[in-house]
C-alpha cells in the first residue's frame, strides 16, 4: 500500500481526475443533453430526427462540409508551393516570407471576415474601385455567403498548412535526390517521383488540420456568413438566439463527429510520417536556379503580398475616422466611445486570463507530460492520463463552451444517482474560462512537453531515484532547466491563442465581465466594424509582442541547448 501511494502516484491520480472533471464528463453531459428533452425526460434519437427534419439545421451541416472541404482543395497547393518555396529553393527573403505566412496565427479569426469587407465589402476598396479613384478596376464578387466564407477560411487555414508542410518537405533525405540525378532524372521528374512521394503524409496531415480547422470555424463564418447556414453558427443561435440547449447539444455533436475522424486520419498519417525518418537520413540542401527561384519568388509574393494587404487593410480601417467617406487618419476608434464594447477594460481582462492560462496551463500540462514519461509503475494509469490529454486536440472551442454549459451549470449531476454539483460554483467566474483555455490548447502544449521530455535520458530519473531524491526536486532541478526553452514556447502558444479565442468564451463570459475576443463579435453585431478591427488590432499586437519576447528568451537560453546536446 506504501508502494502504491507513493507521492507521484497520488499526483497521477490527482492529475488523471482533474482532466477527467474538465474534458471527460462535460462530454457525458453533452451527449446526454442529446438524448433528453427540456424537462429530462429520455427521448432518444428524437433530438436528432428533429434536427435533420429541420432544413436549415440539415443545410448548415452539409454548407459546413462543403465549404470546409472546398477551402482544403482551394488552400493546399498554394500551401505547398509556399512551403516548397522556403525550403526547396534560394529565393531571398525567407525569414519575411515565414514570418507574413505565420501572421495570422496571432490575429483573430474575425479580423479575417472583418479584413474582407473592407476590401470586397458593398464600400470595399476593391468594390467601389478604391473610393471612385479607378472606377474600371471596381469588382463586386458578392462577398456574403459561401464566397466570403471561402476566402476568408483559406486565409485562416493557410498559415497552418504551410506550418505543415514546410516541417514534411524539411525531413526529407538528401540521398532520394543524390540518386535520383544519377539516374538521370530532371527536374519534374523528381518532383513527381521523389518529392511528392516523399511528402505525401504531410500533405494528408495537413489537408485534415485545414478541414478540421474550417468545419469547427466561428469567426469568419460570423462577420462574412450572410444567410448561408453554417453548424458553428447555428450553435451560437440554439445557445444565445433560442436558448436550445438540447438541440445545441445534437449540433455540437454533429460538430464533433467529423473532427473525430479527420484527428484520428491525422494521426495515423503522422505516426507513418515520423516512421520514414531514421537517423541516416541527410537534410536536403537545394542547388542554384535561377529560373526556379525566379517562379517560387513572384508565388511567395504574390500569396505572402495577399496576407500582407489584408492586414494592412485592417490597420488602415482602424484608423479611418467613417469608412469610407471620410479618410483622416486618427487613434478615434481605439477610444471605444460609444461601441457595444468596454474597450480597454475588455482588452485587459482577456490580457489578465491569457497570462493566467499561460502561466497555470504550462504548469499543468508540463507536469502531466513528466508523469507520462517519467513516472515509474502504473503503466493503465499513464496511459489513461496520455488519452484523456491528447483528446482536447478533436474537441473544437464551441464544442467545450456547450459541454461546459451544460456540467458546470447544472445544480445536480446525474450518473443512475442524483449528486449534488460541487463544481457549479465555479460556472460564471473567471477561473473557469482560464480552464477552459487550458483545455481547449491543452494537447499541443503537452505534446510539445512530451516531445523534450523524451530527448532526455532515464538515467536521470534512475539516479535520483537510487539516491532517495525525491520526483519534485529531479523534475524542477534537472528536467525544467534541460526543457526551459520548450516551456517557454508552450507559454507562448499558451498565451497567444488564449488571447485570440472566442468560440468557447462566447458562451462562458460571465455577466458584466467583458472580453476583447468577444467584443469584437459585440461590436460586429452592432454594425461597429472599425471599432472591431481595432479591437482585433490590439489583440494581434498584443501576440505579436508575447512572440517576439518568447523569441528573445529562447535565444537567450542558446547556451543552455548548446550545453545539452553535448551532454545527451
Amino acid at each position: 500500500m506504501k508502494l502504491f501511494w507513493r507521492p507521484e502516484r497520488l499526483l497521477l491520480l490527482i492529475v488523471g481526475a482533474a482532466l477527467a472533471f474538465t474534458v471527460l464528463l462535460p462530454l457525458v453531459e453533452v451527449v446526454r443533453k442529446s438524448i433528453t428533452d427540456s424537462s429530462g425526460r429520455f427521448v432518444g434519437l428524437a433530438q436528432f430526427r428533429l434536427f435533420f427534419h429541420q432544413s436549415n439545421l440539415a443545410a448548415a451541416w452539409a454548407n459546413s462540409f462543403i465549404i470546409a472541404l472546398g477551402v482544403t482543395v482551394l488552400v493546399l497547393p498554394p500551401a505547398f508551393a509556399y512551403a516548397f518555396a522556403l525550403t526547396r529553393s534560394r529565393i531571398v527573403g525567407k525569414a519575411v516570407f515565414r514570418g507574413l505566412a505565420m501572421a495570422p496565427l496571432y490575429a483573430p479569426t474575425m479580423l479575417f471576415g472583418l479584413a474582407l469587407i473592407f476590401l470586397f465589402g458593398r464600400q470595399g476598396v476593391v468594390t467601389t474601385g478604391f473610393f471612385g479613384r479607378f472606377p474600371h478596376l471596381a469588382w463586386d464578387i458578392g462577398l456574403y455567403g459561401r464566397t466570403g466564407i471561402l476566402m476568408g477560411e483559406a486565409l485562416l487555414a493557410f498559415p497552418v498548412a504551410v506550418m505543415i508542410l514546410t516541417t514534411a518537405l524539411e525531413h526529407m533525405d538528401a540521398r532520394l535526390y543524390e540518386a535520383a540525378l544519377t539516374l538521370g532524372s530532371g527536374p519534374v521528374r523528381i518532383f513527381a517521383t521523389v518529392t511528392l512521394p516523399a511528402a505525401r503524409y504531410g500533405i494528408f496531415n495537413a489537408a485534415f488540420a485545414v478541414f478540421t480547422l474550417c468545419f469547427t470555424d466561428f469567426g469568419v463564418p460570423k462577420v462574412v456568413g450572410g444567410n448561408t447556414p453554417i453548424l458553428a453558427t447555428e450553435i451560437y443561435k440554439q445557445v444565445v438566439g433560442q436558448q436550445n440547449f438540447n438541440l445545441a447539444a445534437v449540433v455540437s455533436l454533429l460538430l464533433l463527429l467529423p473532427v473525430l475522424v479527420a484527428t484520428a486520419a491525422e494521426r495515423f498519417f503522422r505516426v507513418r510520417q515520423e516512421a520514414v525518418i531514421t537517423a541516416r537520413t541527410r537534410p536536403y540542401r537545394p542547388g542554384t536556379s535561377l529560373s526556379r527561384d525566379a517562379v517560387l519568388g513572384v508565388l511567395c509574393w504574390l500569396m505572402g503580398g495577399a496576407i500582407l494587404a489584408t492586414l494592412a487593410v485592417s490597420a488602415f480601417a482602424s484608423l479611418v475616422r467613417v469608412w469610407p467617406y471620410r479618410l483622416e487618419l486618427g487613434l478615434w476608434h481605439y477610444r471605444f466611445q460609444g461601441t457595444a464594447a468596454r474597450g480597454y477594460t475588455a482588452f485587459f481582462n482577456s490580457l489578465r486570463l491569457a497570462i493566467m492560462a499561460s502561466l497555470v496551463g504550462t504548469i499543468v500540462t508540463f507536469l502531466t507530460a513528466y508523469l507520462v514519461e517519467k513516472v515509474r509503475g502504473g503503466e493503465w494509469g499513464r496511459r489513461l492520463l496520455h488519452g484523456m490529454a491528447v483528446l482536447p486536440l478533436a474537441l473544437p472551442g464551441l464544442v467545450i463552451g456547450i459541454a461546459y454549459i451544460f456540467f458546470f451549470n447544472a445544480p445536480v449531476l446525474r450518473y443512475g444517482v442524483a449528486i449534488r454539483n460541487p463544481f457549479q460554483a465555479l460556472y460564471g467566474t473567471p477561473a473557469l474560462i482560464v480552464i477552459s483555455h487550458i483545455v481547449h490548447f491543452f494537447t499541443i502544449a503537452y505534446l510539445t512537453a512530451v516531445t523534450a521530455l523524451r530527448q532526455l535520458d532515464r538515467e536521470f530519473e534512475s539516479a535520483s531515484e537510487s539516491l532517495g531524491v525525491p520526483m519534485g526536486r529531479t523534475m524542477l532541478r534537472v528536467a525544467v532547466p534541460l526543457c526551459l526553452p520548450s516551456i517557454v514556447e508552450m507559454a507562448v502558444y499558451l498565451f497567444v491563442n488564449a488571447m485570440a479565442t472566442v468560440s468557447a468564451v462566447v458562451f462562458l463570459r460571465p455577466p458584466g465581465y467583458p472580453l476583447a475576443s468577444v467584443a469584437v463579435v459585440n461590436m460586429e453585431d452592432a454594425g461597429d466594424s472599425s471599432p472591431a478591427v481595432a479591437m482585433s488590432m490590439l489583440i494581434l499586437l498584443a501576440n505579436l509582442i508575447a512572440r517576439a519576447l518568447g523569441e528573445m528568451i529562447r535565444r537567450s537560453l542558446s547556451r543552455l541547448q548548446r550545453w545539452k546536446r553535448a551532454s545527451l
